[in-house]
């Protein structure tokens, strides 16, 4: 880590009695280097500032997957006739880079929006659509209306384990063996239940990927997530090559 350089900005102003309650988004551009090798890391955190009795408190806000993720429900586990798709991922990386740190008005945006993203992003590439207008079936977006494997990291995570047509992905063992495109799922806790996703949009001087996310957005954050505050000794991650089977 060579430097870093943050930038609040406040989006809600709150007064209750004397007190004050401030909500910003803390930018910070993170320059990391490996040897010889330089690439700029950025991340955004929502932060609320409180001050009270003449002292002032700087909080980080946690957003949980709960909050805003409808009810996970089971995908069907009907084996669909084998499809093949055209993914273009040097398409789908640049909507991941020019949406990274906002959101896209033609899509509804989510509290916790971080499979919501990678799907807008695979979706760019080409990924095809289908299922709808059944919820738990497929992945598919229309209307104002989605599955639940668009929007929720869970059920996101399962589909492409099983998906025959459609968007597809091939499970993978390494993060080396993913390129830009491809999507990480990470199980913090290590209890079965995945809570997030990011897509790959680089490989750092190592090999190793560097991911776009949203819900705390960030840009190029190294894929392993042990910067956060949701990692634990019992993560656990799914690799998955995007277009493969």
């Amino acid at each position: 880590m060579v430097r870093i350089k943050g930038e609040g900005k406040v989006y809600q102003k709150l007064r209750t009695n004397d007190d004050l309650n401030y909500r910003y988004l803390l930018h910070l551009e993170i320059l990391m280097r490996q040897g010889k090798h330089f690439y700029m890391e950025e991340q955004v955190f929502p932060f609320v500032c409180k001050t009270k009795e003449g002292k002032t408190i700087h909080r980080l806000v946690e957003i949980t997957t709960d909050q805003a993720a409808p009810q996970l429900a089971l995908l069907e586990s009907e084996v669909a006739e084998e499809t093949r798709f055209s993914y273009d991922r040097m398409s789908a990386v640049q909507y991941a880079e020019n949406w990274w740190n906002s959101y896209n008005p033609a899509y509804r945006k989510f509290d916790v929006d971080c499979t919501n993203y990678v799907s807008q992003c695979l979706k760019a590439g080409g990924a095809p659509m289908w299922g709808a207008p059944n919820r738990s079936k497929g992945w598919w977006y229309q209307g104002g209306s989605w599955s639940f494997s668009w929007a929720v990291a869970h059920s996101f995570r399962w589909y492409l384990s099983g998906a025959k047509q459609g968007l597809k992905g091939l499970e993978v063992h390494t993060p080396q063996e993913l390129a830009p495109g491809d999507v990480i799922c990470y199980d913090f806790e290590g209890d079965g239940r995945f809570n997030h996703n990011t897509i790959v949009v680089a490989k750092d001087s190592e090999g190793m990927p560097l991911v776009n996310a949203h819900t705390n957005n960030s840009r190029h954050r190294y894929w392993s997530y042990e910067d956060s505050a949701a990692w634990t000794p019992e993560i656990n991650y799914k690799f998955f090559r995007i277009g493969e089977t």
